[in-house]
């Protein structure tokens, strides 16, 4: 399996993860659901949300892994995925939720995150 393909996968799984996590907050802000509506019908909305997610990065754990022929090993896939729940949820911040903002600590911390990748890379 590609490397790439397995990167794919897991930013389509990273953009369904955080509109399962935080899209519900969006859709009260647009007044879509309200403050009275049950929790669980949002937490049903997130696991429904949630199940798309799962359907891309099971898959993508699964080819990506080094000994079903992928590219990586188990820690390189956790941090990879880490790295990129960041970037998509930095981008997702910044787009809809005009109020909020990154600041310089929280671009330090994913400074840091992409340290992590590459140290994780690296060869022992």
């Amino acid at each position: 399996m590609s490397a790439w393909l397995t990167i794919l996968l897991l930013v389509v799984s990273n953009i369904f993860m955080t509109l399962a996590w935080y899209g519900h907050l969006k859709l009260q802000q647009l007044k879509v659901i309200g403050n009275d509506t049950p929790m669980y019908v949002i937490i049903l909305i997130s696991w429904s949300i949630a199940l798309i997610e799962y359907c891309f990065l099971v898959p993508a754990n699964r080819y990506g892994f080094h000994t079903n022929g992928g590219a990586f090993t188990l820690p390189q896939l956790k941090v990879l995925q880490e790295a990129i729940t960041l970037v998509i949820f930095a981008v997702f911040t910044i787009f809809f939720f005009k109020g909020e903002s990154l600041h310089w600590n929280h671009l330090a911390a994913f400074g840091c995150l992409i340290a992590a990748v590459y140290f994780v890379f690296m060869e022992p």
